[in-house]
C-alpha cells in the first residue's frame, strides 16, 4: 500500500499559477510543478527506493491543477531508515525557491502578466547550478 502526501503545487511561501485566475495557467502550472519537483531533489535528494515524487491531478469546478506529491509505499517506510529519513526531511516540502537555490521559474509582479525567464526545466536547474556552485576560484 502506497501513501501520497500532498506537497503543493510550488514552495509554501512563494506565489503561484492560480486555476481560473493567472492567464495561460496550464502552462504555468505544468512548469512550476516540474520545477519544484527539482527543487526537491536538489535540496533533498532524489528519493530512495521505495519513494517517488509524482504528479498529482486535482480536478475542481474551474478545471485541472496539479500539484506535487511524495508518494510512500508503506512496507517500505518501516523496513529502510533511508525512506523514512527522505520522507522527515520532505514531508513539508520547501517553504521557498531560494531553499534549494532556485530562482522562482514564474514572476508574479503587481498588475503585470506572468513572466517566464526560463521555460525548460534544464535552464532553470541550470540556472541553480550556476547560482550555487562557485566555479573552480570560488
Amino acid at each position: 500500500m502506497s501513501d501520497i502526501i500532498d506537497l503543493g503545487g510550488a514552495p509554501g511561501h512563494e506565489d503561484c499559477a492560480q486555476l481560473g485566475h493567472t492567464p495561460d495557467f496550464e502552462r504555468l502550472n505544468r512548469l512550476e510543478v516540474a520545477a519544484y519537483r527539482a527543487a526537491v531533489i536538489a535540496r533533498f535528494g532524489p528519493p530512495p527506493d521505495g519513494c517517488a515524487l509524482v504528479f498529482i491531478t486535482n480536478r475542481h469546478d474551474f478545471g485541472i491543477y496539479r500539484t506535487l506529491g511524495l508518494k510512500v509505499d508503506a512496507g517500505a517506510y518501516r523496513r529502510d531508515p533511508s525512506v523514512a529519513a527522505y520522507v522527515e526531511a520532505a514531508q513539508d516540502g520547501l517553504a521557498s525557491w531560494v531553499e534549494a537555490g532556485f530562482a522562482p521559474p514564474v514572476r508574479y509582479d503587481d498588475g503585470r502578466a506572468p513572466a517566464v525567464d526560463r521555460d525548460r526545466i534544464d535552464d532553470i536547474v541550470m540556472g541553480a547550478l550556476l547560482a550555487t556552485r562557485p566555479d573552480p576560484l570560488g
